[in-house]
């Protein structure tokens, strides 16, 4: 077995060329954003990396590599750097090759454009992060459960068909109340029926693709093409936050991939450690806290349209919630041991 730090490697590699690249692009203040940017991306997505875990661990040895190789490149440079600008494209109903000029020669538009649209971002990946979190605990025959008092009765509604489909729709309803123009309001809504449509979609594909068998209710995600799409649109709900929150920063195109695609890169180093080491089985809950996290940052990004919430307390709770989940596992080992 690898040494944990091996895993790390390359990423410290790309860490070292993208500060090099952003201090070439914009000196000592873009090194600053780069490296600001890169632990915000990682403490954002570290419960990514973990729900990510607990799907490829079920996936051979050729389709790990393929989503670890392939799945990188697209996180990095699709999600983080060609995501934006296709959004700012489809927002202000401009072509693609407008919209990298616009970025380039007007950054003030371009985030302008890009946080107009941000309510509709908010709302397909925060629908799309509810199904996730409802898809692992709503299910009839769960038995490990976490914090009991909550999840046992999720995993009762499991008895209900589609009933997690339904309570993302209710969630997304209950936030549009709280924009207070009806145009908005209604793009909103809609933004938030396709993030429920696509997480459909995508897991049908997935179900069609791989065969079903007695784990299809679970979050199991069979390996293949449709499970490498499930993988890719997850990541980029998980992206969305981070991307958006980086045009607090800077402007800069260049700087935001660079400092978001070093983030991305350690949460696949922080995936592959956990797959490699079955961390997942040794400590019980953690994949438990991970998709609490999920839960949690789905609600904020539906709920922070209106209210801006800091990215630092985004991530400090999703860290905060994989923590406690991490503490409770020990405890339990300890117990089973005694």
């Amino acid at each position: 077995m690898k040494s944990w730090y091996s895993h790390f490697i390359g990423t410290g590699v790309f860490c070292v060329v993208a500060v090099a690249l952003g201090y070439y692009v914009g000196g000592l203040p873009a090194v600053a954003t780069v490296l600001f940017l890169s632990v915000l991306e990682t403490s954002l997505s570290f419960d990514n990396a973990v729900v990510n875990a607990g799907i490829l661990a079920n996936w051979d040895e050729k389709w790990r590599r393929r989503f670890l190789t392939w799945g990188i490149f697209i996180a990095v440079f699709g999600m983080r750097l060609v995501f934006p600008v296709a959004i700012v494209a489809i927002a202000a109903g401009i072509g693609p090759f407008q919209a990298i000029d616009l970025a380039i020669n007007d950054g003030d538009e371009y985030s302008r454009v890009l946080g107009a649209a941000h309510h509709q971002i908010a709302a397909f990946g925060g629908a799309f992060l509810m199904m996730v979190f409802l898809r692992f605990f709503v299910a009839r025959h769960k038995t490990e459960h976490w914090l009991e008092v909550l999840e046992r009765p999720l995993s009762r509604l499991g008895k209900l068909e589609s009933i997690e489909a339904a309570l993302s729709l209710m969630v997304v309803m209950a936030a549009s109340w709280i924009i207070a123009d009806p145009v908005r309001q209604g793009e909103f809504v809609v933004a938030g029926v396709w993030g429920v449509v696509v997480f459909i979609i995508v897991k049908g594909l997935a179900a069609l693709l791989g065969g079903d068998d007695e784990t299809a209710h679970t979050h199991v995600v069979k390996q293949g093409v449709a499970g490498f799409l499930y993988l890719e649109v997850l990541d980029a709900s998980f992206s969305f936050d981070g991307v958006v929150g980086a045009f607090a920063l800077t402007h800069d195109l260049i700087v935001i991939a660079l400092g978001l695609g070093v983030g991305a890169m350690f949460v696949r180093s922080f995936t592959l450690l956990l797959v490699e080491r079955g961390t997942l089985e040794t400590y019980r809950y953690l994949e438990h806290g991970a998709f609490w996290a999920v839960g949690a940052l789905a609600a904020i990004m539906l709920g922070g349209v209106e209210f801006h919430i800091p990215e630092a307390i985004t991530g400090l709770l999703g860290a905060a919630l994989i923590v406690w989940a991490l503490g409770s596992s020990v405890r339990a080992n300890r117990r089973t041991v005694s």
